[in-house]
């Protein structure tokens, strides 16, 4: 394997300076073979400059070897075909023509590269057997040692060219690897704040939606000029709902935030109610606005993944709050249904249902890819008798997958279990960053039917 030339300064050197250096050398040797070979034989001064003038062009066509290959090694044949039958010293000009040909076989023109060899070696062969007896300078062993060494120039070439090439590939697999991991880096980093911005849809949307309908509650009695102390005691209602929601939301968001805390910030440990755990409080919310909320549970409750639990609870949350924005509803019944397989959720109301044709929201395409996350399924449809429906279906486990997330309820790590916290699909998100998340201008802007 030919050594890498480097500058002084410890730089590798261009391929024209290195092309440069190897004529330089590749001159210097045989001009000193030639002054040594001269001081043996002598020859008419004519032949000695058509000599030198031959190996100056020999020597200089090597600084194009890289550019023009084959037409180097053709200029140094015959350069050499003129030389030796005319000088009588003999030089090592056969350097040149061999560097030549080595270089044809290691720039890919393999083809080029045997016929010149094989040229080479008929040129010889015939003009020694036309030879008379006794006059021949290469016997029948130089004749196949030439032979070989020919084969051997080619073949050299031709591994040099294999190996660069070889080397290419390697290195073009490592920056399309490379090129790969920070895509991959890039898709993770985007499916991660899709799904944040999708927790904090889910608890400001909620809450604050809350909060609209507990005050205008308020202001609304508060218009009809009740007396004082009714007055007070409306007022008094209103601020503890909102006292109570808002204190519920910013903890919720805490939650979500707190996966993005520093390195240094210490992982809380204690555990915490969480998921369908608490739907309770869920529903008080709903009442405090003014909804009957009533929930019935049937079938044994039996622990979920912490992902899938939040995954139900958020599929609720979002429900009523779709209901308390656009449905005009005064009843709401959330039915948990345990099976042996799966968890089914069903939440519907009286309100005016969705108008017919109209595309589905944001909200309830954030509920379905939730459910769709682990292997469930959701619908959202008008009720038969009124109203709107939703129902989802989620597994309680999935056969060969594993629990993304799985961590201690109250872990603040991407699997924390807190309603708002870093939620399902951390470690397997189905997000997709062509599917914006929903927002809460979303559903300000939005009808009934975009839920």
């Amino acid at each position: 394997m030919p050594l890498p030339l480097r500058s002084p300064g410890g730089g590798r050197l261009s391929p024209r300076a290195a092309d440069a250096v190897v004529a330089g050398v590749v001159l210097l040797v045989v001009a000193v073979w030639t002054l040594v070979s001269a001081r043996y034989a002598s020859e008419p001064a004519l032949r000695t400059v058509l000599g030198w003038v031959l190996i100056l062009i020999g020597c200089g066509a090597l600084y194009f070897r890289r550019l023009h290959p084959v037409a180097v090694s053709v200029v140094t044949l015959l350069a050499c075909v003129v030389y030796y039958p005319l000088s009588a010293q003999d030089g090592p000009l056969m350097i040149v023509f061999a560097l030549a040909l080595y270089t044809t076989a290691a720039e890919g023109r393999f083809a080029a590269a045997v016929a010149l060899a094989a040229v080479t070696l008929l040129a010889v062969g015939l003009g020694e057997i036309r030879q008379r007896p006794g006059h021949r300078q290469i016997d029948d062993t130089s004749l196949v040692m030439l032979a070989g060494w020919l084969i051997s120039l080619v073949a050299v070439g031709r591994a040099q060219r294999t190996r660069i090439a070889y080397l290419h590939e390697v290195e073009q697999r490592a920056l399309a690897a490379e090129r790969e991991q920070e895509a991959r880096a890039r898709q993770s980093a985007t499916e991660e704040r899709l799904r944040i911005a999708r927790e904090v849809h889910d608890v400001l949307g909620h809450s604050i939606s809350l909060i609209n309908v507990q005050s205008g509650a308020a202001l609304h009695r508060l218009g009809k000029g009740p007396a004082p102390e009714a007055g007070l005691a409306t007022a008094t209602e209103a601020l503890e709902a909102v006292k109570a929601t808002s204190k519920d939301a910013l903890r919720e968001l805490r939650a979500t935030l707190r996966v993005l805390r520093g390195a240094d910030e210490p992982t809380p440990t204690a555990p915490s109610a969480s998921g369908l755990a608490l739907l309770g409080d869920l529903a008080a919310r709903a009442r405090s606005a003014g909804l009957d909320v009533r929930t019935d549970v049937t079938g044994t409750p039996v622990p979920l993944p912490p992902p899938v639990d939040l995954a139900a609870y958020r599929i609720v949350q979002e429900s009523l709050t779709n209901v308390t924005r656009h449905a005009g509803a005064r009843t709401v019944r959330i039915t948990l249904d345990w099976g042996t397989d799966a968890v089914r959720l069903r939440i519907a109301d009286d309100g005016e249902g969705a108008p017919e044709g109209r595309p589905l929201g944001s909200g309830i395409r954030g509920m379905a890819e939730r459910a769709r996350a682990f292997g469930g399924e959701l619908t959202a449809r008008n009720g038969d008798d009124g109203g709107f429906l939703v129902a989802a279906r989620l597994p309680l486990s999935r056969p060969g997958t594993t629990d993304p997330g799985s961590t201690d309820p109250g872990s603040t790590d991407p699997g924390t279990t807190e309603p708002g916290a870093a939620g399902p699909g951390t470690a397997k998100p189905n997000l997709r960053p062509t599917t914006p998340a929903p927002t809460a201008s979303d559903s300000d802007a939005s009808e009934r039917d975009p839920r």
